[in-house]
């Protein structure tokens, strides 16, 4: 008996080497920072460079994903969903803080990672999820007021924060002033601390399907028999990975920004990367519970991710910028305006309807091709 416990729990750790990745990688690139400033001069050392250090990023992610997963199924929904959200934006947000306030000046860099997260997710992962959803169950129904709750929410917060600084007045170019800064930080975070409060609060029911809620609570008891953790060395692993990730995403700054310039990369893609790394672990398994019909669960999410993006970096990223005195360009450029623009209308019409197909889905792979082709074509 005491040996298969021994057994359980060294294999509970041999689970976690993507720590122990993430921590040697972060220290060799402490540790080889002169070798790591040549290699920034050679395009093909600087793409290896680069590619590495998302590979461990991304790697470890995915552990991250795996800890919140087990997490989110033992509160149950709609709690679970949204720690598994707030545990890839929270890293997503401090990414980009760090990032932007090391290395070269990077005032696109928060905006370019809040369209590419829009853009990603609205279009790229949701598209890919009723697509697949729908080709194994024709059609897939979920809380249409879920839905609409959330688009209620991006909406506004998009528009304000990534097509409004392109034309206030008291500031040339797309700009806030100081007091319009702060007045959109609070606002962001007003508004979206009153979501938290009607999503696990006053209207709970809203992101839950009764169906979907039992098959939730089986999965739950089957996770907490087969995790081999408890729910406190879930959450304390979750911690754990936080740090290093963010202290890589670091190191990160100066590769992206020899990209841009040696390479002659779009300045955009930088924010791409820091979306596909933090939103990708969490989207597959959204992708994954359209494919068992559990379409409520792949809408919390994805819906979910984009709002708390925009909702929880608009406010760090003007409190960097007033703080540090760095410059913060927040509106986005006129064709991407209108890409913003259509994905917001489409989703809009996407969930007007309690039942999704394959029909929508591949209206939104459509617009994600746009937007990509966009980036590229300067």
């Amino acid at each position: 008996m005491m040996s298969s416990t021994k057994q359980a729990s060294s294999n509970l750790w041999v689970r976690e080497w993507p720590l122990a990745l993430a921590v040697l990688t972060l220290a060799g690139s402490l540790l080889a920072k002169q070798a790591i400033a040549g290699m920034l001069q050679h395009p093909v050392a600087l793409v290896l460079l680069l590619a590495t250090l998302c590979g461990v990023i991304l790697t470890a992610a995915v552990a991250i994903v795996r800890h919140a997963d087990v997490l989110a199924h033992r509160l149950g929904e709609p709690a679970g969903t949204l720690l598994l959200t707030l545990a890839i934006t929270g890293l997503e947000v401090a990414m980009v803080g760090f990032v932007m306030s090391t290395g070269d000046e990077k005032p696109t860099l928060a905006r370019d990672t809040m369209f590419a997260v829009v853009m990603l997710v609205l279009n790229g992962f949701m598209g890919l999820a009723l697509v697949l959803g729908g080709l194994r169950h024709r059609e897939q129904a979920y809380n249409l007021q879920s839905a609409n709750a959330f688009l209620v929410m991006i909406l506004p917060l998009t528009v304000l924060g990534l097509v409004l600084p392109n034309y206030t007045r008291s500031t040339v170019g797309p700009m806030l002033s100081k007091f319009q800064m702060v007045f959109l930080s609070v606002i962001s975070a007003v508004i979206y601390g009153i979501f938290l409060y009607v999503q696990n609060g006053r209207h709970r029911g809203f992101f839950m399907d009764p169906a979907e809620a039992a098959v939730d609570k089986a999965v739950a008891r089957e996770l907490e028999h087969h995790s081999g953790g408890s729910t406190l060395f879930h959450a304390v692993m979750l911690g754990a990975y936080g740090l290093p990730l963010v202290l890589l995403a670091k190191q990160m700054s100066a590769p992206l920004d020899a990209v841009v310039i040696r390479l002659g990369a779009p300045v955009a893609l930088g924010g791409f990367i820091m979306a596909v790394l933090v939103l990708t672990p969490e989207s597959i398994a959204a992708i994954r519970a359209a494919r068992e019909d559990r379409l409520q669960r792949s809408v919390n999410v994805l819906l979910g991710s984009v709002l708390a993006s925009i909702g929880l970096t608009i406010p760090l990223v003007i409190a960097i910028s007033l703080v540090t005195g760095r410059r913060l360009v927040l509106g986005i450029e006129p064709a991407e305006i209108v890409m913003l623009l259509l994905t917001l209308v489409t989703a809009t019409l996407t969930f007007a309807l309690p039942r999704t197909h394959v029909l929508l889905g591949c209206v939104h792979l459509l617009l994600f091709a746009a937007y990509f082709m966009l980036m590229f074509d300067r």
